[in-house]
């Protein structure tokens, strides 16, 4: 009995041991595992071999389809006909300004989270500007002093890039580059193996010793090419016979800016002479876009960006549509010409990726982070209401009057993104806050421009129609932002007699052209609205990662399908 006893167990614990076959699969009766679960590795996710993120500065959403005609097939044309575009993807936040766009598109969150208010604020502890990448702990890397005293500390939260390195244990790398140092650094986020930006004193791009202590061989070698001398060694021409340009006004307009030592506005724009012993005028023609699209060829090789087992990320911002812009407006044969160009540069960078990486190896988005409104002189013109608004004059005028009616000098601090920041210490101690900004509230609603103006910590009980309601809470950061929220008349910015700007709420700066191609991407557009922090969770999703932890944004379905 006690030998039958054994066998009986002996056979009971075999059993435990022994893998349970159902077909072809076999799995553990205990642990349900497969019999060989962890001796080897499992089927990878599927995921692409290269993300490229590209930021075309202040692009409107229109200009997809305002120059089509005039595309290539390669282009932009590529991008719609074979891409998913969301063409109704509107900024969720104000200011509609550059450093909040690339912050927003990578975290998929608003300043109210991330913290990146503006290109600059005020600090009420120092009483100085904060540039949005300042960091006084960080060093030029190949190029000049202030230019290099870079990093993304201010931002406060993960980018979507960040999270792809977490998710990878670091085995993924990410490099951001644009001419902007603002424009590199924040899309590549807290994490990043590398971020390069443009030098226009040296002609140069350089970098940080956040990220390193040196450059690496190959951006030397492409810095000794010297490059932007050479396209500016030949006046800016159109790309075709002027007189084809007939989505433009006329060439010659005395709203539009002049480049430094010239007479005129109308091309050709002989630019070698007016250089110096700088290079920053490439940043204001579409050789600018040529040359940053030029160096992210070379950092994919020079990183092997898409060569590994992990999927790699390339943030790529083209700032000069942005300089080209504000100098010469919307519609202008200059901003034009540098869609028509970008477009060809685009073609020839699909592809080198086409070639580098493989076709439908790599995703690719395309946005910008913000639009821009007509140049008022243009309005004016066509009789469309509009008119320029003069901050510095008006807080000026505004102090002026405070210290007489009240006797307290310099009430307010700063005009920063469209918000006063007040001395509150100073008016309580004078008992006279709530006074005093009633006051400033008051008179600002009637100067000319001002549709409205409110006291930013009261904005949940103020009546705002949307979307101004929800975009300005979600620009309104406790620590950073201002004390008096003001908006603008639509057709009014703040700016002088030529050029325009950007930062409002409204369609002109806020709709943004958002188009996907590539890997897993089907063609088809949505007209259903979508927003700018809708572009991490939706790529968090495709590569199955985390999103960025401080996302608000959800996943845009129809691209994931």
């Amino acid at each position: 009995m006690m030998y039958m006893s054994r066998i009986k167990s002996l056979t009971v614990m075999l059993l435990l041991a022994a893998p349970v076959v159902f077909g072809q699969k076999a799995t553990h009766p205990v642990t349900g595992f497969p019999p060989n679960y962890g001796k080897k590795a499992q089927k990878a996710i599927d995921r692409p071999k290269l993300v490229v993120g590209m930021v075309v500065d202040q692009m409107r959403w229109d200009f997809l389809y305002r120059y089509y005609d005039r595309y290539t097939n390669d282009g932009f044309k590529r991008l719609i006909n074979e891409g998913f575009s969301c063409e109704n993807t509107l900024i969720p936040y104000t200011p509609t300004i550059t450093a909040c766009g690339h912050t927003c598109a990578y975290t998929g969150s608003v300043p109210a989270i991330h913290g990146i208010i503006g290109n600059a604020w005020y600090n009420r502890a120092s009483g100085h500007s904060v540039y949005c990448t300042d960091d006084s702990t960080a060093t030029a890397v190949g190029g000049s002093d202030g230019a290099g005293r870079m990093s993304p500390r201010n931002m406060l939260t993960t980018t979507i890039t960040d999270e792809l390195r977490l998710a990878t244990n670091f085995r993924s790398k990410v490099v951001g580059i644009a001419i902007k140092d603002r424009g590199a650094i924040l899309p590549a986020g807290h994490s990043a193996n590398a971020a390069y930006w443009y030098d226009g004193a040296t002609g140069n791009f350089m970098t940080s010793s956040f990220y390193m202590n040196s450059l690496p061989a190959w951006v030397n070698t492409f810095n000794s090419q010297k490059l932007p001398a050479k396209y500016l060694s030949q006046p800016w021409t159109t790309l075709y016979p002027i007189n084809t340009y007939i989505q433009s006004t006329a060439d010659e307009k005395p709203y539009e800016g002049r480049f430094k030592g010239q007479n005129n506005t109308s091309f050709p724009h002989n630019l070698a002479g007016t250089m110096g012993n700088s290079f920053g005028i490439l940043s204001s023609t579409p050789f600018g876009n040529t040359f940053t699209l030029e160096f992210a060829k070379k950092a994919l090789e020079g990183h092997e960006l898409g060569k590994g087992p992990e999927t790699d990320f390339l943030a790529v911002s083209l700032s000069s549509t942005d300089y080209v812009g504000h100098q010469h407006g919307p519609n202008s044969v200059e901003i034009e010409d540098t869609y028509l160009r970008l477009d060809k540069d685009l073609a020839a960078f699909f592809k080198y990726l086409d070639e580098k990486v493989g076709k439908g190896q790599w995703l690719f988005f395309i946005t910008a982070d913000h639009g821009v409104a007509h140049v008022p002189g243009f309005l004016e013109e066509n009789r469309i209401p509009n008119g320029t608004w003069d901050d510095a004059a008006m807080v000026k005028t505004l102090n002026e009057k405070i210290e007489k009616e009240f006797g307290i000098k310099k009430a307010i601090q700063a005009s920063y993104n469209y918000q006063f920041t007040l001395d509150n210490e100073g008016l309580e101690k004078a008992g006279k806050l709530k006074e005093v900004k009633d006051w400033i509230i008051a008179q600002s609603l009637k100067w000319p421009g001002i549709a409205n103006a409110f006291d930013l910590h009261n904005i949940a009980i103020t009546a705002l129609p949307e979307p101004q309601k929800s975009m300005m809470t979600n620009g309104y950061n406790v620590q950073r932002s201002g004390d008096i929220m003001l908006v603008l008349q639509p057709g009014w910015l703040d700016g002088g007699k030529t050029g325009t700007t950007h930062g409002l709420w409204n369609p002109y700066d806020a709709h943004i052209p958002l188009v996907w191609m590539g890997w897993g991407i089907r063609h088809g557009k949505t007209n259903r609205t979508t927003a700018m922090t809708d572009i991490a969770p939706t790529i968090a999703a495709m590569l199955r990662i985390q999103m960025p932890n401080g996302t608000v944004g959800k996943v845009i379905e129809e691209v994931t399908k």
